[in-house]
């Protein structure tokens, strides 16, 4: 009686351990990959961040966040429009906000460590009033 007393009480402790642990854990996974609108504009404004538009090129000529660059998803891995310098910040927009993280990874592959999905979307910039663009 008194082991399955304690074999309980440390199946609970290592179960809550681990729940406890859990967020570190995955921390690295999404940690940094997302940043909102507000942060966004920071990069910016502030370390000269540019904007790369995975969207379909249908979809980028609706309607796009403003200066955004556009790099449909598909050919992200071969495309030139991509800075050359890989050390500046890249904010990846799509329509949702569903797509950009799977770019962040493919980007990061190519050596763009300081890219980061923008977290909603196009839907999302739309949302804070930031400037969006159409091209005929």
């Amino acid at each position: 009686m008194a082991a399955a007393a304690i074999s309980r009480a440390a199946a609970a402790a290592l179960v809550s351990g681990g729940l406890l642990i859990w967020p570190i854990l995955t921390q690295g996974t999404t940690a940094g990959v997302k940043v909102s609108t507000a942060d966004a504009v920071q990069l910016i404004n502030r370390e000269r961040a540019v904007l790369i538009d995975i969207s379909e090129p249908a979809q980028y000529a609706a309607g796009h966040a403003a200066g955004s660059r556009s790099v449909p998803l598909a050919s992200l891995e071969a495309s030139r429009d991509l800075p050359k310098n890989k050390s500046l910040p890249l904010v990846v927009v799509c329509p949702t906000g569903s797509r950009a993280p799977r770019a962040v990874a493919v980007l990061k592959k190519l050596g763009f460590e300081n890219a980061r999905a923008l977290a909603g979307g196009l839907d999302a910039w739309r949302a804070a009033n930031l400037p969006v663009e159409k091209t005929a």
